[in-house]
């Protein structure tokens, strides 16, 4: 299991990463609680379309994770995923797609 990130601007991508994918995907699973929030919308094993104000959204939410990470490699994935996050509320028609296994 992992999730695959891409920033996408009218169907081109502008930006991905692909490094943290299987540290993303448990990191989401054991600290984002079911149900609350955007980050609990993210399907691991289907892809998952964030907009410019879902991006906006979540990104509130990423701090609070950072604090409940149990490794420096959480920590990256979830950093990695806020950048991606803050960039895809800066493009005017982004969207970041989650892309799960």
């Amino acid at each position: 299991m992992g999730i695959e990130l891409e920033l996408r601007q009218r169907n081109t991508v502008v930006r991905r990463s692909y490094e943290h994918g299987e540290t993303l995907a448990l990191a989401l699973d054991t600290l984002v609680p079911p149900g609350q929030g955007r980050l609990s919308q993210i399907d691991p094993y289907r892809d998952t379309r964030f907009t410019e104000s879902d991006a906006q959204a979540a990104l509130p939410e990423i701090a609070a994770l950072v604090d409940k990470c149990t490794s420096p490699f959480q920590e990256a994935a979830l950093l990695d995923l806020a950048a991606m996050l803050k960039a895809c509320a800066t493009t005017p028609g982004g969207c970041l797609w989650f892309i799960g296994d």
